[in-house]
């Protein structure tokens, strides 16, 4: 019989114990989207979102549910997911740029472990505040809550805020433990658990002719085509070569060599749309759980409806401005040509001092396109479904911040399984080339 990768994956026990751990978690965190919050009335819940559903009304109460697997209509423990931590994590990436001196105390010994232990403090903070608008927001649902609102808020308050701590935590198992990243792999899991509902929409759809299934299969090869784009966009590379000359190390000598510093074409992967994504739904949440009592969060919440074109536009700027601000932090020409002139490399054809202006411009000229890009495949879902009448679920699958995850996300795990195919000396997951990760 002859061996394929996936036999191999389970051959390897250090590998098989990983995956079997990761989808452990995996299912944890599918149980735990399923169990509601203390004190709410499920029936309740379940008519209402229906009633919403019917109206055809899109609201960013659909978009959390979205991403969150179906946890945030059930009102379950799960139910903010991961965003509060992404949420925070955005505002200690900005206050590192903003403070010196919390960027002094990141580089310090400990620093990058003091830092952590900020965001996740202050993650409690934005859980309380999210939560705290979810209890508000339950209030206008009838017949939702079976407690007294004060003992309600409570306990809502608590179950919410410890059940999103609760995914940070198994996010670093995944990451100690498991196979590929575990915040990604979270949020991966909750878009891939919508995949049969949003199937089983387009097959009512056609059945009760209000899709033409002509025009279905014309979406879903649009749908393929998108993929085999962000696949090539998410692999492709501009190659700077770097030529070292030969130098003595203690009692040895390193000989010439000739290399490269790869530059993706998206930098940044898919981290400018989750980014992008977490900063709206974070005011976008708040303004339309207490817009029911503020007229003025209740008119902006209407303005920035997720179907709306002040909406589109204030979310592709969010995209270029992640784009440029996250590589600018994870890719510092300074430090690149810092460390290219210390281990005595060069550029051909450039000189020493003039490596940081090449490296800046060569960024500036690969960041441009790949944020443009990432907009367009941002705004697919939108189109979609104006264009085409697709369920609103299934337009989120075919593009924009999901699709980017799903392909992000599983390239990121192939990469990381290969390499441990290829350590344990078996072939990779592919049989020409190989796959590479989406982060340098």
């Amino acid at each position: 019989m002859a061996r394929t990768p996936l036999i191999d994956m389970f051959r390897i026990k250090d590998l098989r114990d990983r995956i079997l751990y990761t989808f452990g978690i995996l299912l944890v965190f599918r149980l735990g989207a399923a169990i509601p919050i203390p004190g709410i009335n499920v029936n309740a819940l379940k008519v209402y979102f229906l009633a919403q559903q019917n109206s055809g009304a899109m609201s960013i109460t659909d978009y959390l549910d979205f991403f969150s697997g179906g946890a945030f209509s059930q009102f379950s423990v799960f139910m903010l997911g991961i965003m509060p931590y992404i949420s925070m994590s955005i505002i200690m990436q900005l206050l590192l740029l903003v403070f010196p001196k919390m960027k002094k105390i990141s580089e310090e010994e400990g620093g990058k472990k003091r830092i952590q232990r900020y965001t996740r403090w202050g993650t409690v903070v934005v859980c309380l505040v999210q939560s705290f608008a979810v209890t508000v927001y339950a209030d206008s649902i009838p017949d939702a809550i079976t407690l007294p609102h004060l003992a309600y808020a409570m306990i809502s308050m608590l179950t919410v805020t410890s059940g999103t701590i609760f995914l940070m935590w198994m996010g670093e198992q995944i990451n100690q433990r498991g196979v590929g990243n575990g915040i990604s792999l979270l949020i991966f899991a909750g878009i891939v658990a919508r995949f049969p509902h949003a199937l089983w929409q387009v097959i009512t759809g056609i059945r009760q002719q209000t899709l033409n299934p002509v025009l279905v299969i014309v979406v879903m090869a649009m749908f393929v085509g998108v993929v085999a784009l962000v696949i090539y966009e998410q692999r492709g590379m501009r190659k700077i070569p770097v030529h070292y000359a030969k130098r003595v190390v203690g009692r040895k000598m390193y000989g010439a060599q000739n290399t490269y510093v790869p530059f993706k074409i998206n930098p940044s992967g898919v981290i400018p749309v989750i980014f992008a994504s977490s900063v709206l739904v974070f005011p976008l949440q708040i303004a339309q759980s207490m817009g029911g009592r503020i007229r003025w969060l209740s008119d902006f919440a209407q303005w920035l409806n997720p179907l709306g074109l002040p909406y589109l536009i204030v979310y592709t700027l969010l995209i270029i401005f992640f784009a440029y601000f996250y590589t600018q932090v994870t890719l510092n020409p300074v430090e690149i040509s810092k460390n290219i002139r210390e281990n005595g490399g060069s550029i051909p054809g450039i000189r020493s001092e003039k490596m940081e202006e090449y490296f800046t411009r060569i960024l500036n000229r690969i960041i441009f396109p790949g944020a443009i890009f990432l907009s367009l495949i941002a705004v697919i879902p939108t189109l979609v479904q104006e264009w085409f009448n697709m369920p609103q679920q299934m337009a989120r699958l075919m593009g924009g911040t999901s699709l980017l995850i799903i392909v992000g996300v599983d390239l990121d795990l192939m990469s990381q399984i290969e390499g441990h195919l290829r350590m344990h000396h078996h072939e990779g997951l592919t049989k020409k080339g190989k796959i590479r990760p989406r982060n340098l």
